[in-house]
């Protein structure tokens, strides 16, 4: 028995908010500056989306870490934030997080016929997120009743380790039954995300407007003057540049044209691990 390289893809492993649903990925972004609140703790949208991307708990511990946040906590309890005062933000995010997540529960525009178009063209779609899985079957939930049902969905807890580990992206490879990682595109508005796609020996695709890194809803994002545009989609490549995406693209619905070109690249022998 010989190996050969794939010479098309198979799956296209999706990212949730940001990416397929959530515009502006806001329903986790307000969720922590309102946990941190309750806290007496400020912290501010801007600062909320840095880690994005990651597991929540990790999230917060993240946060913790930057040395303003700390000192503001500090001036509050009197220490800087341990591992348990992560927990306890953590145990009043989650709940806020479900009971809001609905408020931002759209499906991207455009993103379901693209999708439908990927199946038609014989891709499997498996999916992943930053929840966890309490949060991720409300979001799923949600989805089906605008249309949108993936192949797989695995949360950030079921697995041993979130983003930017690969975990998350070979658990679907596994359940999918996909037989080479090189078939697989893996699609997202993080570097986070974007790590855990290479990583997992996949192809990655970084998404410029439509997540955190731009971070304004559907309507702010059509609302940019050409050259407006233009700045932030060069600021935002350079926030990419170290995670080395394969491809950056505004939307997920300009994602087919990026599949037909990955297949061109396998059909000619070449692997994403290799540029």
């Amino acid at each position: 028995m010989n190996y050969s390289n794939p010479t098309q893809l198979q799956a296209a492993i999706l990212d949730w908010a940001g990416t397929v649903v959530d515009f502006g990925s806001f329903a986790p972004t307000q969720i922590f500056v309102e946990a941190f609140a309750e806290f007496d703790v400020q912290v501010s949208i801007e600062e909320a989306r840095g880690p994005m991307g990651m597991g929540k708990w990790d999230h917060i511990r993240t946060l913790c870490d930057v040395p303003e946040i700390a000192e503001r906590y500090r001036k509050v309890f009197g220490r800087t934030p341990t591992d348990d005062d992560v927990t306890a933000i953590y145990n009043r995010f989650m709940p806020l997080q479900i009971e809001k997540i609905a408020v931002h529960s759209a499906l991207i525009p455009g993103a379901l016929d693209t999708l439908t178009g990927l199946r038609q063209d014989g891709l499997k779609i498996g999916s992943c997120s930053g929840y966890p899985k309490v949060v991720m079957d409300k979001v799923v939930e949600l989805a089906a009743q605008n249309g949108y049902v993936a192949d797989h969905v695995v949360a950030t807890d079921e697995t041993p380790n979130g983003r930017p580990w690969p975990a998350q992206a070979l658990a679907n490879v596994i359940a999918l039954g996909i037989d080479d990682v090189a078939a697989c595109v893996k699609v997202d508005d993080t570097v986070p995300g974007i790590l855990e796609g290479r990583r997992a020996g996949m192809w990655t695709v970084a998404l410029v407007c439509s997540g955190n890194a731009l971070g304004l809803t559907w309507e702010g994002y059509r609302a940019l003057s050409a050259e407006k545009l233009e700045s932030e989609r060069q600021r935002i490549h350079a926030l990419f540049a170290g995670s080395r995406p394969h491809y950056l693209i505004d939307t997920i619905n300009e994602l087919p044209e990026v599949v037909a070109d990955i297949n061109r690249r396998l059909a000619k022998g070449e692997m994403p691990q290799a540029s």
